[in-house]
């Protein structure tokens, strides 16, 4: 009965997890997160890999200035010179979902 309803709901257009999986990537990067982290929350609700590739793709070129977006909203900008302070402030990234490489090369070089 239930396959039934979410067929139909499908077949309307009223149900579509192209839709879904594009309005979770958009509203999760205007919160500041990062591929990574959006990628494993599509995964836990059950979207298609290939749907989450599809749509985290077309953010592709705007993952940098989010990673220093998110890094001067939290820390301001500058270099830190401080190891306790690169680390806390890569975990935090880390945490927001951003690849390691893109988080050493931000703070380190």
């Amino acid at each position: 009965m239930i396959e039934f309803l979410l067929d139909g709901l499908e077949a309307q257009g009223l149900l579509s997890d192209l839709r879904f999986c594009e309005s979770y990537v958009e509203m999760r990067v205007r919160k500041g997160y990062g591929p990574l982290r959006i990628r494993a929350e599509l995964s836990e609700r059950g979207v298609d890999e290939a749907l989450i590739e599809q749509t985290l793709s077309c953010y592709a070129e705007g993952w940098w200035s989010q990673l220093q977006r998110v890094h001067d909203a939290k820390y301001g900008g500058g270099s830190v010179d401080d190891r306790r302070e690169l680390a806390r402030r890569a975990r935090f990234l880390e945490y927001r979902g951003f690849p390691a490489a893109m988080i050493r090369e931000l703070l380190i070089d």
